[in-house]
């Protein structure tokens, strides 16, 4: 089959010359049969994949494929979702922008109105264009964080978040009921546009962005009161960060906005870092550099689409210290309640929400606020439509959303991550907690004191090949036949599995439903408020393990970590 659809590449009339070209110098069997073997696969996080010739591939026939079966999505819907059109964006990634002018090509020839932005964007902006124009869809090429090689391909639907799993299988459906070319419709990009088929979004739609972003601000007048003193570093890895993000910094009112210049351009090859990833502290190597030379407070870094955000602080002894997302998750949370609490505007019915794998010392913060929190599925479209259920019932008001993973919202302007939104809360905390004369690394010792020593690790385990998939879903069968009563020595106390719906308590056999929806994932709680998660990668073929320890030390937690690092590997060996 592979070596049938790499013959139909070679000798179709719709394959340009240089494609060809590569296809015909492969010379290894197994990197044709890795490209030709399946179309890359789409789900509710879109295409995700190195850039090359083949269908499993990202390249614009690829692009263009999908897009056919968005378009035929939207036709079904009706004239009227045609007309709403569909909002593109793009990142900083090597033929993001060729890839999103494809897009919209496609979509004007299937007579869907395009909105394109003339540059690259943060991808919250286009959650957030696609509700300001009443879009019925959105795109956003961008492959986050992963390495350079990759690029990839996010379908968002009307209400800003990510598309939901039921349209998602109707398009991944819609794909193997057309010809990758000849069903495919595409025109001229400036025919389009000068036929009114493809509109460019620019400073306008920043401007309405920026407003939104500005409102989530909690206590301005304290950044301004240190705004003489007080100075942040940014780095936004060569990507789509680099001008709203220090925009915004100013116009709150900091005045010591300082970039790191050679990660300012826009660079698809990412020269300066080995990941563009704010998890990757290496990333941060010239940042910490000229912190150290200039007295810096604070350093934040976002990722190439800018929906993830890293931020380096100074610890007690001077040195300069990375903190994870679940801690800046926990201290954005009890920053946000405490300090709105202060300016008497925090609502009464107020609700956080945060993903299954983020950090248990969350909901500790909302018990002692009063605060309702709820856990969703890993994905932010799962926190997105938290949102969306909060404005229609009106029992919570939404106020703050996090997952481990480095991505924070706060606000119903986006239902994305954004790390726009986030510098703005980190510096204003920041802000906030130097003047009580304390560094957010002082804070986060506040926080163990208070809640007891947390720490949170993931263990990744590729699968790769082309049977990467297969073990994946072998993984599971197997954890699911051979359930553990014990992991690291701790008795485990309930298995919350997500793809049956029920969580077991193992001392009772009593089952109750965990009310998300189905999803591959195991979470295993185990005695003193420990946990070992199993969930395999919706984007990458990796299995993660998701380790929480809670202890009186930290280096008891270290200790437990490791203790259930070494469980977890058996549990798959």
């Amino acid at each position: 089959m592979y070596l049938e659809n790499y013959k139909k590449w070679i000798e179709s009339p719709y394959v340009d010359e240089q494609t060809k070209a590569e296809l015909k110098s492969l010379t290894d069997d197994e990197d044709i049969k890795f490209r030709f073997i399946k179309m890359l696969d789409f789900g509710t996080a879109g295409l995700r994949g190195t850039m090359g010739a083949g269908l499993n591939m990202m390249n614009v026939y690829t692009v263009r494929y999908t897009t056919q079966g968005l378009a035929d999505l939207i036709a079904g819907s009706g004239d009227d979702a045609k007309k709403r059109g569909v909002a593109i964006a793009y990142d900083s990634r090597n033929n993001s922008e060729l890839f999103s002018k494809e897009v919209a090509c496609v979509l004007a020839a299937n007579g869907i109105k395009a909105y394109l932005f003339d540059e690259l964007r943060p991808t919250p902006e286009l959650s957030f264009a696609l509700r300001e124009n009443g879009c019925i869809a959105g795109v956003n090429v961008t492959a986050s964080h992963n390495p350079k090689e990759y690029n990839g391909y996010k379908v968002y639907w009307e209400d800003g978040a990510q598309l939901p799993p039921d349209h998602a299988k109707k398009i991944s459906d819609r794909l193997t009921q057309i010809d990758i070319f000849e069903d495919v419709k595409t025109m001229d990009f400036e025919e389009a546009k000068n036929a009114g088929l493809i509109e460019m979004m620019g400073n306008a739609m920043d401007e309405k962005y920026l407003a939104k972003v500005l409102e989530q601000s909690v206590c301005g007048d304290i950044v301004k009161e240190l705004a003489d003193s007080f100075k942040v570093i940014y780095t936004p890895f060569h990507g789509a960060g680099y001008r709203l993000v220090p925009e915004m910094l100013k116009r709150i009112g900091f005045k010591h906005v300082i970039t790191v210049a050679e990660q300012m351009t826009i660079d698809g090859n990412f020269p300066t870092v080995k990941s563009p990833n704010p998890e990757d502290k290496a990333g941060f190597t010239r940042a910490i550099e000229m912190a150290r030379e200039q007295d810096i407070d604070l350093i934040i870094g976002t990722d190439p689409d800018a929906d993830r955000a890293g931020i380096v602080v100074r610890n007690n002894a001077g040195d300069y210290v990375t903190l994870s997302g679940n801690q800046v998750g926990v201290l954005l949370l009890d920053f946000i309640i405490r300090c709105r609490k202060e300016m008497g505007t925090f609502p009464s019915n107020a609700a956080a929400v945060k993903s299954i794998v983020s950090t248990n010392m969350a909901k500790a913060v909302c018990d002692k606020y009063g605060v309702k929190m709820f856990d969703v599925l890993t994905g932010f479209k799962f926190i997105g439509e938290k949102i969306k259920e909060f404005e229609a019932s009106g029992e919570y008001t939404y106020i703050f959303g996090f997952e481990e993973s480095y991505g924070y919202l706060t606000g119903t302007y986006a239902r994305d991550k954004d790390a726009v939104n986030a510098s703005l809360l980190i510096a204003e905390m920041a802000c906030w907690y130097k003047k009580q004369g304390k560094s957010l690394y002082d804070a986060m010792q506040e926080m163990y004191d208070t809640y007891g020593n947390y720490l949170e690790s993931v263990i990744s385990i590729t699968m790769s090949g082309l049977d990467g998939l297969a073990r994946m879903k072998e993984t599971g069968v197997k954890l699911r036949a051979n359930a553990p009563t014990e992991i690291a020595g701790m008795k485990v106390l309930k298995i919350r599995d997500y793809q049956s719906g029920y969580i077991t308590d193992t001392q009772t056999g009593e089952k109750t439903e965990t009310g998300l929806p189905s999803s591959d994932v195991l979470f295993y709680e185990l005695e003193n408020d420990c946990s070992l998660v199993f969930r395999p990668s919706g984007t990458e073929p990796k299995i993660k393990f998701y380790i929480t320890a809670k202890a009186d030390s930290a280096k008891a937690c270290e200790e437990i970590t490791e203790t259930i690092k070494s469980a977890a590997q058996k549990l798959i060996d």
